[in-house]
């Protein structure tokens, strides 16, 4: 991946991107973007999109603060509440599986958070991480019992699907002199939880404002913090799978604390 800023424009080209890598990064902007009138959060512009590049809106850094963090948690929230058709569905625009980093991942629609979430987000990255010799079998089958209780509906809520980022760690929120901007996301139906996993796994700036405001905005449940750990999982296996065992201890722990 190469990056080149031109006046208001930043260009991102991918030699070897695979067919819909950029398109389909695209449409994931444009859609969380649809709330951004309602107060929802703000996202990077899209210029223009091409088989091997983005042009994106550029974007100028500024300190984060306190006050920035705090509206993006409560806009945030409003992303979330604008909805999805499905859990799993993938952005308008887009049809069919995509892309987290660099790692392929479904979306195939589903009615229930924890099947979609177990056998989609969960389950595919533990055994390409024991493919590759990054997580052990026995500690495979440690999250494989959670998977299975996960997929069976047992953490399954009555909140609605959620159009989430997908991929919301601290390198994806670009604080702004305007505010927080999201960028670079796996956007899809999902669970509101795991952008703030994410967030919490991976550190960012002010992060107990951003959970706050969220929360207060968007009427979580007093336990919802004990339920992180679930929803680290993904972000947990997607990086034992492609960053290495360093990462599978973290992966088991939450597993664990699932349990």
């Amino acid at each position: 991946m190469s990056t080149r800023q031109d006046g208001s424009v930043h260009r991102k080209t991918r030699a070897d991107a695979p067919d819909g890598y950029f398109p389909a990064e695209a449409a994931g902007l444009r859609w969380l973007a649809e709330a951004e009138p309602h107060g929802g959060a703000r996202v990077v512009e899209v210029l223009d999109v091409g088989s091997h590049h983005i042009d994106l809106r550029r974007l100028f850094p500024a300190p984060p603060t306190a006050a920035a963090a705090t509206d993006l948690g409560r806009s945030l929230a409003i992303t979330h509440s604008t909805g999805a058709a499905a859990f799993g569905e993938p952005p308008s625009g887009w049809r069919g599986d995509a892309w987290i980093g660099r790692q392929p991942q479904t979306n195939n629609p589903e009615r229930s958070w924890g099947r979609y979430f177990a056998e989609q987000r969960v389950r595919p990255f533990v055994r390409k991480a024991v493919d590759a010799g990054h997580l052990a079998a026995s500690d495979a089958r440690v999250v494989d019992a959670v998977c299975d209780r996960v997929s069976a509906g047992a953490y399954d809520d009555d909140r609605p699907p959620e159009r989430i980022h997908g991929d919301l760690w601290a390198g994806n929120v670009v604080f702004t002199v305007e505010g927080a901007v999201l960028i670079d996301p796996a956007a899809h139906g999902g669970h509101g939880l795991t952008d703030l996993a994410m967030l919490d796994l991976f550190g960012c700036p002010y992060l107990e404002q951003v959970l706050t405001a969220y929360a207060d905005a968007s009427g979580l449940p007093a336990r919802w913090r004990r339920l992180i750990p679930l929803h680290q999982l993904h972000p947990l296996a997607t990086h034992t799978a492609s960053h290495g065992p360093g990462y599978a201890a973290g992966l088991v722990a939450a597993a664990r604390a699932v349990a």
